[in-house]
């Protein structure tokens, strides 16, 4: 029997092995950028399987079960005994058999400027404007230098003229207040935030495992 990562590194870069939508979303986006969302066999959300990935899985019958209709077809390479080409279709969810340890299951996101401005939804939160990732910043707000710490609960994105106007200081000693309180997003808000090509049946599901709580304007 083969090793599962020597099967992986087959799927992953053997050009035999080739993908193609089902149902190409509307206005279409790269093969590339389609992920399908991992899950263990209990339903809790894991993370973003890039399709390779998930062939190796259905290849290995790890999969415990699906959700929603096939999304990608991967065709193999051919048998040797029937000269048929090999054939898998994907779906946009998929639950692997076993169940994820408890650290595994709503981790901290890695805190990242990308990840950060997503939150934010590319708003300075200090004067309320929309800015592109390269004229934002990631600004403490209670500065490094006062004891602030380097954590979700303590980082808004700010523009660089903002940033430049607070300087060392709190919102407060600035006259800068913020129009938001930053938080800690969850796991299920952090992967929704880091794929720009969810497809709807992932969509539904992972809004209906959203945390039930709105962000709160800073006092």
């Amino acid at each position: 029997m083969a090793h599962p990562h020597a099967r992986l590194r087959l799927v992953q870069h053997d050009p035999v092995w080739s993908a193609e939508p089902l149902s190409p979303p509307p206005g279409g986006f790269p093969l590339d950028g389609v992920r399908l969302l991992s899950l263990d066999a209990h339903g809790h959300v894991l993370d973003w399987l890039h399709w390779q990935e998930a062939t190796c899985l259905y290849a290995r019958d790890a999969v415990a079960w699906t959700l929603g209709e096939p999304c990608l077809r991967v065709h193999g390479g051919l048998a040797r005994t029937t000269g048929e080409r090999s054939l898998i279709e994907l779906h946009p969810i998929v639950a692997t058999r076993g169940r994820a340890r408890a650290h595994a299951l709503n981790p901290t996101p890695a805190l990242t400027n990308p990840a950060l401005f997503a939150r934010d939804s590319h708003l300075c939160l200090y004067c309320g404007d929309v800015f592109p990732r390269s004229q934002l910043t990631r600004d403490h707000v209670v500065p490094l230098s006062k004891g602030g710490r380097d954590i979700w609960e303590n980082v808004v994105a700010a523009c660089f003229p903002c940033n430049s106007r607070k300087r060392n200081r709190t919102p407060h000693q600035a006259a800068m207040p913020l129009l938001a309180v930053p938080y800690r997003p969850s796991w299920i808000e952090h992967l929704i935030l880091s794929n720009r090509h969810i497809l709807a049946d992932q969509m539904e599901f992972l809004k209906a495992h959203l945390p039930k709580r709105a962000r709160r304007p800073a006092a």
